[in-house]
């Protein structure tokens, strides 16, 4: 073991059962203090790998480390090192909130009974309740709380504000950014793209065991189509615009021009003000439409 620059590593990570691929030669990275959003449709591998990385299974091969320890060997080190919430929240249902936290810490061999309780504050969650009583979204903050009082080198989300109403999910926001000021690099899964996208540093998403992109958010949008409106005085000629780098639809309605751009804008708007440009309406791509597209894409 040595002392890693990546909080997770993950090196042509694979997974077969039988003669299923799972997961096929998953190679990624998650700094300290970095969020990486984990996406990809259901059964794209993404619990596979996880479980991995908690080394609930082994790869069959390739390599995945955790704060530098080898994954597979299940080193009561590093499972100390991180915080998980599980995309299906199991507890003790019999128990209290304060009775399950109580003895996830004692599991851990830690005392986290200051900081469960005042993270249980912040979620407006009552830990004298039996689990049993509680809603899904009360319980889902108990799992919040178990992956978050120990205050992990590592976090593994799956779907982690599922349940959550929106004042909740800001205050899992909040928490999670306080953990990214501390240095926890976080693996993050969840079908919210708003969510990712506000949260996320980078994202990776994989289909069918693959990777299919690894990206910052701001330099994903960038590459991405985006719909651009023009208003002229007069019409304008839009040959000229369709000769720009970048530029691979045009369409014309009288005094409007209507474009979809790839990259960088600027040629675009440079010729568009030398033309007189009386206003400018720019459609970003959502994460959620990336997502879609990149996933419709590799199907064809």
């Amino acid at each position: 073991m040595h002392e890693a620059k990546e909080s997770i590593r993950l090196e042509s990570l694979t997974k077969k059962f039988g003669k299923l691929t799972a997961v096929e030669s998953l190679t990624f990275s998650v700094a300290p203090g970095e969020v990486l959003g984990f996406l990809g449709p259901n059964g794209a591998g993404k619990t596979t790998t996880m479980r991995m990385l908690l080394g609930l299974i082994k790869p069959t091969t390739g390599l995945a480390t955790i704060s530098g320890f080898d994954v597979s060997k299940r080193n009561p080190k590093m499972l100390a090192k991180i915080g998980y919430l599980p995309g299906s929240m199991a507890a003790y249902k019999n128990l209290t909130g304060h009775e399950f936290l109580t003895f996830i810490g004692k599991i851990r061999r830690k005392d986290c009974t200051k900081q469960f309780t005042a993270l249980a504050q912040r979620l407006e969650l009552d830990l004298h309740k039996h689990i049993h009583d509680l809603s899904k979204g009360n319980q889902q903050k108990i799992g919040v709380v178990a992956a978050f009082m120990h205050e992990p080198e590592v976090l593994i989300l799956d779907e982690p504000t599922s349940g959550l109403d929106p004042l909740m999910q800001r205050q899992f926001e909040e928490i999670l950014g306080e953990a990214m000021k501390r240095g926890a690099a976080t693996l993050l899964s969840s079908h919210v793209m708003s969510e990712v996208e506000n949260l996320s540093d980078r994202v990776a998403i994989i289909d069918k065991g693959n990777l299919l992109l690894l990206s910052s958010v701001a330099d994903l949008k960038m590459k991405a189509l985006r719909r651009i409106e023009l208003d002229f005085p007069q019409a304008v000629n839009p040959e000229k615009f369709k000769i720009l780098a970048g530029v691979t639809q045009v369409d014309s309605f009288e005094n409007r021009i209507v474009l979809e751009v790839t990259g960088s804008v600027t040629d675009v708007l440079k010729l568009a003000v030398e033309h007189g440009v009386t206003a400018v309406k720019s459609e970003e791509p959502s994460l959620d439409e990336i997502f879609v597209g990149l996933i419709d894409g590799g199907k064809k």
